[in-house]
């Protein structure tokens, strides 16, 4: 069976970023960090930022993001 790139585990999801968890908005395999531009499995997805709603691959990618700020 052919797979047509615009299948949901080819494209990036869109999420709403919670305190405690994210809303699918629309469908996907992966997020895109925002400080690599790295893809992050939706399944391995564990830091975000709620006010810049934005993903981050790691926790030192999200502590240098919240860092930009100080």
């Amino acid at each position: 069976m052919l797979m047509s790139s615009d299948t949901p585990s080819h494209r990036a999801a869109t999420l709403i970023y919670g305190p405690n968890d994210f809303r699918v908005v629309k469908p996907g395999h992966f997020v895109v960090c925002a400080m690599s531009g790295e893809p992050i499995p939706l399944e391995v997805l564990t830091y975000w930022s709620v006010d810049r709603q934005e993903a981050y691959a790691s926790a030192e990618l999200a502590t240098r993001r919240a860092l930009e700020d100080l």
